[in-house]
């Protein structure tokens, strides 16, 4: 039997998701690649990172590595160092040219399309595994939780959980599966341009007059 609170948080989800929709009905990553061995580079790079600072990296860096066997091929120590700028520089090197190695290998370059072989790769997640598959291929069989998204989640009393992946299924079972490619990019556009992180006067934005205690609700980052 579903609990009120459940079926609240249901009728939230859906009045979110029907802005969501209206607002970004073409949902699609701002990072900058042109190929799939680059995007699946890119967002690798973007964990606990700004897009904008990883396309400032890959700008110039994306003409010199752009199939998963120039990825592989690379040296590390230059690899390294041509990332430097962004977070976790050195683990997000290795994974990316380790990840490289094993589509090269197993899956004759090309990025693969299931959450199971995806999460296998290093530095590859739930979150990032659905990120990839949504935008590259346009499959949806899940809902990627990044920091927008879990503040969202929380601010308009969607989920109890902390764990990103927890939350991404709490999501999952408001949300019907068909409109799951909406959550992700539509959450990270509004947080990017309507709602930033930082506690303000929110009470006239879309979503809060949709929900107005959401106005007052603002979950520490963890």
């Amino acid at each position: 039997m579903i609990s009120t609170k459940q079926k609240e948080r249901v009728l939230r989800a859906r009045k979110i998701l029907s802005y969501l929709k209206k607002t970004y009905p073409a949902p699609k990553s701002e990072l900058i690649h042109e190929t799939p061995m680059q995007f699946l580079a890119s967002v690798i790079l973007s964990a606990q990172c700004t897009d904008k600072t990883v396309n400032r990296v890959t700008e110039k860096l994306w003409k010199k590595y752009k199939t998963a066997e120039d990825f592989a091929k690379a040296n590390p120590a230059t690899f390294t160092k041509e990332i430097s700028s962004v977070t976790f520089f050195r683990n997000k090197a290795k994974a990316i040219i380790g990840a490289a190695k094993i589509i090269q290998t197993r899956h004759k370059g090309t990025v693969p399309r299931t959450e199971k072989e995806l999460v296998a790769l290093p530095g590859i997640g739930y979150k990032t595994a659905h990120v990839i598959l949504g935008e590259l291929y346009g499959v949806w069989e899940g809902i990627a939780t990044d920091t927008h998204v879990k503040r969202f989640a929380k601010r308009f009393d969607l989920t109890d959980q902390n764990d990103l992946t927890k939350i991404s299924k709490d999501l999952e079972a408001l949300i019907p599966k068909k409109d799951w490619k909406y959550i992700n990019n539509g959450l990270v556009l509004y947080g990017r341009y309507a709602c930033p992180a930082r506690p303000h006067d929110c009470a006239t934005h879309p979503l809060t007059k949709l929900w107005p205690p959401a106005a007052l609700r603002w979950p520490k980052a963890k």
